[in-house]
């Protein structure tokens, strides 16, 4: 049986590497050259500037196109199998469908692995190279910022230090409004200190006005609560610093936007966007094994003898789910579903009809 599938996993993964180089260049040629093109004629952008900018808009692009791709894969791999009657053969030896397709769910499930990795470890550093070219090699934006809902890290040992938080952010004025520090030892939270607001001085650090520091018990509880007037807000950081360290959502690895929604939840801020965004870092490369389980049995279908066949029915799947997708995405960030159920929904209804395609494809003879 290993040369069976070995024979399914070759005939799978040449369209497999198509779809992403077909996709990608759709997406491509659709919107990222029309920008970098913006950005050339508005900026005057340079050739090696425009190449980095290509290069780093790359990663966020594939990662969408594997689950598409794998839809594709199985499409035509068992579309030609199918119309060579190869497919009737195997049948006719004894290979039950559930042998025949298994190797393809491996794959699926692999590559919805290597994708999920991709997506934390490849496509945020990607997005934030992108955003830095951008801003500081094109438009050349050095202007003080003006920033809502920023976050401050400070890392020891590749743990979790302090979390800063402010409501709103004015470089041109060093200050800081609606402060919150979150301070941590081993990764359990043991003080927080809240500030009207934190400024800047000429002596080279910030000064925090009118709050109160809370120290923790193991339990979470406050022990102990002291007011102040004034004091040292214990970051070094300066204020260029600070505007040039804000992510956005898209450039952050799942662990950082975790932490971004903790802190933004605890000073009551809205974060249904981010949440849907965070599950979504898991649900979009995991379709490539729904789109599996969907197009197996689509593809076993007898007489599909044409190529076309297999990139139309494709591309009615793939529109379906992100429409579906982008729907439920909406409800979600708009409060109407929790935003764990909005971004797994669109993959259990997948998992459901690639299920039911499953079961009825086996029972053919």
């Amino acid at each position: 049986m290993r040369i069976l599938d070995k024979y399914v996993i070759t005939e799978l993964l040449g369209p497999f590497f198509f779809g992403i180089c077909a996709f990608s260049s759709v997406f491509v040629g659709s919107s990222t050259l029309l920008r970098i093109a913006q950005y050339v004629t508005t900026y005057g952008a340079g050739f090696s500037t425009v190449v980095k900018l290509f290069i780093y808009s790359l990663p966020s692009i594939i990662v969408l196109t594997f689950p598409m791709s794998m839809l594709l894969a199985t499409l035509l791999a068992f579309g030609r199998m199918s119309s060579s009657s190869e497919i009737t053969a195997m049948k006719s030896s004894g290979i039950s469908f559930y042998r025949l397709t298994a190797p393809v769910y491996i794959i699926a499930i692999i590559v919805s692995i290597f994708a999920i990795g991709f997506n934390e470890y490849i496509v945020p550093k990607a997005n934030e190279a992108y955003t830095k070219v951008v801003e500081y090699e094109i438009k050349g934006n050095t202007a003080p910022k003006s920033q809502e809902h920023i976050v401050i890290k400070d890392m020891q040992g590749g743990n979790i230090e302090r979390l800063t938080y402010a409501r709103r952010y004015e470089e041109a004025s060093a200050t800081m409004t609606g402060v919150s520090i979150q301070e941590f030892d081993k990764d359990k939270l043991v003080r927080m200190q809240n500030a009207e607001k934190a400024l800047w001085n000429n002596a080279g650090y910030w000064i925090m006005y009118n709050g109160s520091v809370h120290d923790l018990s193991e339990e979470g509880n406050v022990q102990r609560t002291l007011r102040f007037t004034q004091q040292v807000l214990p970051i070094n950081k300066k204020p260029q610093e600070i505007s040039r360290e804000q992510k956005k959502p898209d450039e952050m690895t799942m662990k950082e936007l975790r932490q971004q929604i903790r802190i933004m939840k605890s000073q009551f801020v809205d974060v249904k966007k981010m949440e849907v965004e965070y599950y979504q870092r898991i649900t979009i490369p995991f379709a490539s094994l729904v789109f599996a389980l969907i197009g197996t049995p689509l593809g076993l279908q007898p007489h599909r003898n044409s190529s076309s066949i297999g990139f139309g029915i494709s591309i009615i799947v793939i529109f379906i789910y992100y429409a579906i997708m982008t729907i439920l995405s909406a409800l979600g960030q708009g409060g109407s579903l929790a935003p764990v159920v909005a971004a797994w929904l669109p993959n259990i209804i997948g998992i459901i009809v690639g299920l039911y395609l499953i079961r009825k494809a086996a029972r053919k003879k």
